[in-house]
């Protein structure tokens, strides 16, 4: 089962990584400005961030003497086609339930 294989949705399992996800939505941060905008050490967003790494979901840049963190397009894009997934069944199953309940009138 993918859920189990993927280390992105556990990433994801801890709210401060998700702050971390949507602040970076916005565009490529330095650990010292994530940091600012969180209720957590500098250090602790770096682990989160080396998790969110690991994880697929970001990639890191040198931009002179810091480090830029910025979304993974493929790890996210893998998240949203996991996600869609679980769509697609609902509306096929949903349809067949409608398609189903007409049959019956």
């Amino acid at each position: 089962m993918l859920t189990y294989q993927w280390k992105g949705l556990s990433a994801l399992g801890d709210a401060t990584r998700r702050a971390i996800v949507e602040l970076l939505a916005d565009g490529p941060r330095p650990v010292g400005e994530i940091a600012r905008e969180l209720p957590v050490t500098r250090p602790a967003v770096s682990q989160h961030l080396k998790v969110l790494k690991e994880a697929g979901l970001v990639l890191d840049r040198q931009d002179g003497t810091r480090r830029l963190y910025q979304l993974d397009p493929a790890g996210v894009g893998a998240l949203r086609a996991y996600f869609d997934g679980f769509w697609d069944r609902a509306l096929t199953a949903f349809k067949q339930a409608a398609e189903h309940g007409q049959e019956k009138q």
